[in-house]
């Protein structure tokens, strides 16, 4: 009966160590940005100027050119279908209904550390989907969803 009972348990350990692991990913942060008539989020690299920036921006929509949501994530682990970063976007209400936009990326690098990527709206596609209310961020694997982020009013 003990013999069993050790082998079962040696058993059950191996599979265990052996078992192929899931991706694993997160959508850690988005930073929706304005850009100015030269495509720019900011005018000098500081965090205080980037800020008053995009305040200086939101005031003055004549000088937007555009929009890009910076999105800091990290996938890691087994990959069995292609990752992809997908931003959903939610407009203004022009008529009856609201604007509904999609962005996506497909992403390669993976490990240990994070990653920055940057999905703009600009130009024509921005001034026909005119402003954004709601976002939401989202990391998949095939057709599994492995992290998302929010805007408030998603």
């Amino acid at each position: 009966m003990r013999r069993t009972l050790f082998y079962s348990l040696l058993v059950i350990l191996f599979a265990g160590l052996f078992s192929a692991v899931a991706a694993t990913g997160s959508v850690i942060k988005v930073l929706p940005q304005f850009l100015d008539l030269q495509g720019r989020p900011t005018l000098s690299p500081s965090l205080f100027e980037r800020d008053a920036y995009q305040a200086y921006l939101r005031s003055r929509t004549n000088e937007v050119s555009g929009m890009r949501f910076a999105v800091q994530w990290q996938a890691s682990g087994a990959s069995y279908g292609p990752v992809k970063l997908r931003i959903e976007l939610r407009g203004a209400a022009k008529g009856d209904l609201p604007s509904h936009s999609t962005l996506e990326y497909e992403v390669k690098s993976r490990g240990w550390f994070s990653h920055w990527t940057f999905l703009p709206i600009i130009g024509e596609d921005y001034k026909r989907f005119g402003r954004v209310t709601a976002w939401r961020a989202t990391l998949w694997e095939g057709d599994t969803l492995l992290s998302e982020q929010k805007s408030f009013l998603w």
